[in-house]
């Protein structure tokens, strides 16, 4: 478990700080297959979560890493709490900016809290 990649958790106030990076910005309803063509020209690929009730970003995760092949930064952004991260994470997001007032020392402790899984995720299938 050492040697898993970990997703980059970013503070609120840290969301602007990867500047030089090319970014599609996709609202929860969009089509994720628009971008296909554009793989090449995109760096990071942020999916809304507009609520933490509201799980359509997960699939568009799950869509863009799997079905379409994109390898970039993927980052939830919006509502993102810390007993989201570790399914983010599962369906294929790579980064998260955490909601205002949530502490990232709080977040990066979820990872430790669970060991291994019963059933496979993105990385494992």
């Amino acid at each position: 478990m050492n040697d898993i990649r970990r997703m980059r958790i970013l503070a609120h106030q840290d969301r602007d700080a990867d500047t030089n990076e090319r970014v599609a910005i996709l609202a929860n309803d969009d089509d994720p297959r628009s971008l296909k063509d554009r793989f090449a020209e995109i760096d990071r690929i942020e999916l809304h979560f507009p609520h933490f009730t509201d799980g359509r970003a997960y699939s568009q995760a799950y869509l863009l890493r799997r079905r379409l092949g994109f390898e970039g930064d993927l980052r939830a952004t919006g509502d993102v709490l810390i007993d989201q991260l570790v399914q983010m994470e599962r369906t294929g997001f790579s980064s998260a900016v955490l909601k205002e007032g949530v502490d990232i020392t709080d977040a990066e402790r979820q990872f430790a809290r669970f060991a291994g899984y019963y059933q496979g995720d993105l990385a494992s299938n």
